[in-house]
C-alpha cells in the first residue's frame, strides 16, 4: 500500500455529492428498488429511534474512533443502498473510486430471554401503535429498550461486519457511514429496527397495550366518589325529584264496591273505622252518666 492510500487527496464535498448523485442516478436505472438514504439537512437522525441507534453505536469505545468518518459519508450522499432484513443488513457505500463499496453487517437477533424481560416490563406502559413507532412513549419505556446490557440495541459483540474495500482498519469508514444510515432509515421506518433484531413487534404491542386497556376497564369498573347519589340532588342542586311510585295498586271510589238493593251489604265509608283484621268495628251503645246502657242498645246474649 503506497503513501497515496494513507494520505488520499482531498476532494471538495461538493465534488463527493456531484460524485454520489451521478452514481445513485446509474444504479436507480438498473435497480429500480435501491433505497438511498437521503438526508433532509445536516441532521443525520431526528426520532427517538435514529437518535437512540446512533447514541448506542457512540457509546461504545470500540467503534468511537472511526464513526466521524462516517458521519460525514452520510451526509455527502455517500450511502447509495441500504437493505435491512432479519439479522442482516447490506448497502453499497460510494468512496473515493468509482464502483461502490459493498457493505454487509450481520446482527444478531435478540435472545429469547432478553425479549421476555422487556416485554414483562413494559406491561401496560403503552397506550398505543402510534405512541411507540412515534417514540413519543414515557421514560421509563426508552429506558428499558436502551439498557445497556439488557436493552434492545445491540452491542459491538452482537454485531460483526465486512467491506469490500482495501482498509485494514476493523471498522472502515464505508461500515461507519452505512451504521448511521441504518439510523437515518429508523426515522423513516422505525419497525425496520424490530425486523432488524429479529423480533415481532406485534408481541411488544399486544403485552404493553392490551394491559394498559386493562388497566383503564379495571379503574373504570370502579365506583367512583364523584359520582352523586341521586338522593342527594334535590340538597345539592335545589331541586325536587318525583318520588318512586308506591308498590302495589291503591283504592279508589271508583273501584269501591256500590251499595245494592234488597238485602245487599252497604260498603264501608272511609269514615268508619275499622279494625286490625280489615272489619268494621261494632257499634258501642251509648252510656248514661251512672254506666248504665241507655235502652234500646244491642240484646243481651
Amino acid at each position: 500500500m503506497s503513501r497515496w492510500d494513507y494520505f488520499p487527496e482531498y476532494v471538495p464535498v461538493a465534488e463527493k455529492k456531484a460524485r454520489a448523485a451521478k452514481k445513485l442516478k446509474e444504479l436507480s436505472r438498473k435497480n429500480p428498488k435501491i433505497k438511498p438514504v437521503i438526508l433532509e439537512g445536516t441532521a443525520i437522525a431526528r426520532t427517538w429511534w435514529g437518535k437512540a441507534w446512533n447514541l448506542n453505536l457512540e457509546r461504545y469505545a470500540d467503534y468511537h474512533n472511526r464513526m466521524g468518518r462516517g458521519r460525514s459519508y452520510v451526509r455527502n450522499g455517500a450511502v447509495l443502498d441500504l437493505q435491512i432484513d432479519p439479522g442482516e443488513v447490506r448497502a453499497l457505500v460510494q468512496g473515493s473510486r468509482s464502483k461502490p463499496y459493498e457493505v454487509a453487517i450481520n446482527i444478531n437477533g435478540l435472545k429469547k430471554s432478553v425479549w421476555r424481560a422487556i416485554l414483562d416490563q413494559c406491561q401496560g406502559m403503552l397506550e398505543s401503535l402510534q405512541e411507540l413507532l412515534g417514540g413519543s412513549f414515557p421514560k421509563a419505556i426508552g429506558e428499558i429498550f436502551t439498557y445497556k446490557g439488557s436493552g434492545m440495541f445491540p452491542s459491538p459483540t452482537e454485531i460483526k461486519f465486512s467491506c469490500s474495500c482495501p482498509d485494514w482498519a476493523g471498522m472502515c469508514k464505508h461500515v461507519a457511514a452505512a451504521l448511521y444510515g441504518i439510523g437515518a432509515r429508523l426515522d423513516e421506518s422505525p419497525e425496520l429496527f424490530f425486523r432488524m433484531r429479529n423480533v415481532e413487534m406485534g408481541d411488544l404491542i399486544c403485552e404493553a397495550v392490551s394491559g394498559h386497556k386493562k388497566k383503564l376497564l379495571a379503574r373504570a369498573s370502579r365506583k367512583s366518589s364523584r359520582i352523586i347519589e341521586g338522593a342527594d340532588l334535590s340538597a345539592t342542586f335545589g331541586i325536587e325529584l318525583e318520588p318512586d311510585p308506591v308498590a302495589g295498586p291503591s283504592a279508589s271510589s271508583a273501584d269501591a264496591p256500590s251499595v245494592s238493593g234488597g238485602k245487599g251489604k252497604r260498603a264501608a265509608s272511609p269514615g268508619k273505622r275499622t279494625s286490625p283484621s280489615g272489619k268494621p268495628r261494632p257499634k258501642r251503645s251509648p252510656t248514661s252518666p251512672d254506666g248504665r246502657r241507655k235502652k234500646g242498645g244491642p240484646p243481651k246474649k
